[in-house]
């Protein structure tokens, strides 16, 4: 049974793993629980039989005006299954008095974005892998 968790109370590392797929320098379980525990607002889906985190989402903010969501993610074999969907509309639950709700992502998931209200805008970015995993 997978539940949805606005804190990552009882989070461990070992409860992370399986995240970041296909990148460069991923970031360790371990980095991964401090991104979390870095967030302005975190929501995460938790598959109970398995005592694992199946995915999550993160926001940064200045709690005023505006929030980033950096990061949505849903392990590889819990995909399709409408985690991703709940975890963003509970996200954009907790943002509902947040004037600036902003993301980037990969032009394939514009449309994926655009059922929740959202609209594509150009925005620049700039990566310095070497840092990509966080350490």
């Amino acid at each position: 049974m997978i539940i949805y968790k606005n804190s990552i109370e009882g989070i461990s590392p070992a409860m992370l793993n399986g995240f970041f797929v296909d990148w460069i320098n991923p970031p360790n379980p371990e980095t991964h629980l401090k991104l979390l525990k870095n967030s302005y607002k975190v929501v995460i889906a938790f598959d109970e039989s398995r005592n694992q985190v199946v995915g999550f989402i993160s926001a940064i903010s200045d709690g005023v005006l505006s929030v980033y969501i950096p990061l949505l993610e849903v392990l590889p074999e819990y995909k399709n299954a409408g985690i991703g969907k709940e975890l963003v509309n509970k996200m954009l639950k907790q943002l509902n008095n947040i004037y600036m709700i902003d993301l980037c992502c990969d032009d394939d998931l514009v449309p994926y974005y655009e059922k929740f209200g959202m609209i594509k805008v150009n925005g620049m970015i700039l990566r310095n892998h070497k840092m990509q995993s966080g350490r």
